[in-house]
């Protein structure tokens, strides 16, 4: 019985009105992401970067029926998308190995665990974001533990940064000093919060100490994924996406030598999304930059416009 009073205490299931000849659309069926991709190692000659994009997605196929033509949709198709980048730490070869482990160990985490959430309402984004902490805690004891198994990755570490595009939502990810941006309407916003010795000083109003004048604060991290630091402060958050919008992802190879009115400059060019991304990397590689370079630029577009009894929640 106690059962049954709960199962009357849900609201009430109200199906969107439809327009006679109008196909059932929802958010996450119509959303477009067009996503270019670069890496190239700088003048140090082997890049310990690695990045991922992934579509993922749901579908319903109607396989025989008797009901007229139009009353189900012969396939529904809905849609999320996953963009990791990582930049390695600790030396050539152990930094490829940490920022390759990191990604590959998030995309197992993310094909055996996720909950694969496409349509967004408050209840869902908590869950994202929940799930997301999760996954980051787990990737980095599978990085610090590679290392402290193997003498010869020993410190290993890497940034670790990841946007989801689900419905109209961004969210976000960061460990690191790689940077996440978005461009909108011509205003280029830096997401994230660099990780860096330099930001905490710089955060703290503090000058830095003499000892470490002649070091490059702006490449030592504060937190990492791996390495010997502990677990890192892990950045999270979510936007709401509007049509037109880019989202950058890119390591400190481009941002250590480009400023941000270049880098806006770059995505405000005509041309393919590629051809941007590629002039980001030449950008970058041209004024001999000593890192390597990755960038991943996304294009977020509705197409056909508005979309009519897009259902946030039951």
């Amino acid at each position: 019985m106690d059962e049954m009073r709960n199962r009357r205490d849900e609201p009430a299931m109200r199906l969107p009105t439809r327009r006679p000849g109008e196909e059932f659309r929802t958010l996450s069926s119509a959303i477009r992401v067009e996503i270019a991709a670069c890496s190239r190692p700088g003048s140090r000659g082997a890049n310990a970067d690695h990045y991922h994009v992934v579509r993922l997605g749901r579908h319903q196929e109607t396989i025989a029926t008797s009901l007229p033509e139009g009353d189900v949709p012969a396939r529904f198709d809905e849609a999320a998308y996953g963009i990791f980048v990582a930049d390695g730490t600790g030396g050539i070869d152990s930094g490829e190995t940490a920022s390759r482990l990191a990604i590959s160990t998030l995309a197992q985490l993310a094909l055996h665990f996720a909950r694969w959430n496409v349509r967004i309402d408050p209840r869902t984004a908590d869950d994202v974001i929940h799930q997301g902490l999760r996954f980051y805690r787990r990737v980095d004891d599978r990085v610090t533990e590679a290392g402290r198994d193997n003498p010869e990755l020993s410190g290993m570490g890497t940034t670790l940064t990841v946007a989801y595009i689900a419905d109209d939502t961004l969210f976000l990810g960061h460990v690191g000093h790689s940077r996440a941006y978005l461009l909108r309407e011509g205003l280029l916003t830096q997401l994230t919060r660099d990780q860096t010795l330099a930001q905490r000083l710089g955060a703290g109003g503090r000058a830095a100490p003499i000892a470490l004048a002649a070091h490059d604060v702006g490449h030592i991290l504060t937190d990492a994924i791996g390495g010997r630091a502990g677990m890192p402060s892990i950045q999270v958050g979510r936007i709401r996406l509007q049509p037109e919008d880019c989202v950058l992802l890119c390591t400190n190879g481009l941002t250590d030598v480009a400023d941000d009115e270049g880098i806006r400059a770059i995505l405000l060019q005509p041309g393919s999304l590629d051809e941007r991304c590629q002039a980001l990397v030449d950008l970058a590689l041209a004024r001999g930059g000593p890192d390597n370079v990755t960038v991943v630029v996304a294009k977020y577009t509705v197409p056909g416009g508005p979309v009519r009894g897009f259902i946030t929640h039951l």
